[in-house]
């Protein structure tokens, strides 16, 4: 079997099955490590040195924008055939296009699982007739945001038809042709079900981790074990640790005024902890220079992990933290909150 992740979550949740597996079972994954989205660092070095995985492997995923010959196909002609003729002849050259940046012959694998189908590598993989299992995107993210038809809003039926069946488009999140399911958290919870959603949920996964399994997860995704737990010592309120989580949420002046104001709200008599979202690229550690950054690239499941650690508030814009049991408060603020920074329709 093959894991094709794009972050740092994906790839904490591709551990979490491969060590609910039966002993005998593990070890023998491979797992691919798509740089087109974020930076994995020495991820990959750190992964192999748990020997959890047979191979890890850097899988160099490129955009459809790397493909100038393609922009024209992405122009709204106002005319819905002309659309979508135009957008069947993308679908067809942009999995063509990509095909040399495979780095393995996914044909030789049983089991393929793909977190973000909706990136290049689901258009190969419908293109190329290979089935594959769809994995969510994130915690619930479906639940927020069902990425699938929003980007097909207008037809969406139509355009579903044509994914499912004939192969002629690719929808992501189920509605692949070649897509045979999509693991999801909780199929309760979404508005609109797919037949395709299996409920695969993660928390009896983390309850089923022993002590020595975590410390797996921390070896992997924990650069400096020493220096994160002397951070948490720091500051005159340490005993009143407050963790926010940044997102790369708008434009970056009104990111940083976001962050600004939740740390005036929230850090009074408190010790503010900064979280940044792996693909936010604004510079905390410049702009929020006195106060303690927790490296990006650790994710936020990883603190459930560290035995006696506790924070009393986490708090987050957007991000669900459904999954956190560090925190005795979890805030999230929602999409009422983002309307005080930008227009609502954004």
């Amino acid at each position: 079997r093959i894991y094709v992740c794009h972050t740092y979550y994906h790839v904490y949740v591709t551990f979490l099955k491969e060590l609910n597996l039966p002993k005998e079972k593990q070890g023998k994954a491979t797992l691919m490590l798509s740089k087109m989205s974020i930076n994995f660092e020495n991820l990959k070095e750190r992964v192999e040195s748990t020997g959890l995985f047979e191979e890890v492997i850097e899988f160099d995923e490129k955009r459809d924008d790397f493909f100038p010959e393609l922009a024209k196909y992405k122009k709204d002609t106002g005319n819905l055939i002309t659309n979508l003729w135009n957008r069947i002849l993308f679908t067809q050259k942009y999995a063509k296009l990509e095909a040399p940046y495979i780095p393995v012959n996914l044909k030789e694998y049983k089991d393929i699982y793909v977190y973000c189908d909706s990136d290049p590598i689901g258009y190969y993989l419908n293109y190329k007739h290979i089935p594959y299992h769809a994995l969510e995107d994130g915690l619930d993210c479906l639940v927020h945001f069902d990425a699938a038809r929003f980007d097909n809003r207008g037809h969406f039926g139509l355009k579903a038809f044509l994914s499912s069946k004939l192969n002629v488009i690719f929808i992501q999140n189920g509605y692949g042709r070649y897509c045979i399911d999509m693991e999801v958290n909780n199929i309760s919870a979404i508005k609109h079900s797919c037949p395709k959603y299996v409920e695969e949920p993660r928390r009896p996964m983390v309850e089923a981790l022993t002590r020595e399994q975590k410390d797996i997860l921390l070896q992997a995704f924990v650069k400096n074990m020493d220096h994160l737990l002397h951070t948490m010592e720091q500051g005159e309120y340490h005993d009143n640790k407050v963790l926010i989580l940044t997102e790369p949420l708008c434009d970056l002046e009104t990111r940083e005024r976001i962050f600004k104001d939740l740390i005036a709200e929230y850090g009074v008599r408190a010790q503010i902890y900064l979280k940044p979202h792996p693909r936010d690229v604004l510079d905390y550690e410049t702009l929020f220079a006195d106060r303690l950054i927790i490296d990006k690239t650790v994710p936020m499941e990883m603190l459930n992990f560290i035995e006696n650690l506790k924070f009393q508030k986490v708090v987050s814009v957007l991000t669900v933290l459904d999954g956190i049991t560090f925190a005795e408060e979890k805030i999230r603020l929602g999409s009422d909150f983002m309307d005080k920074y930008e227009a609502p329709e954004i």
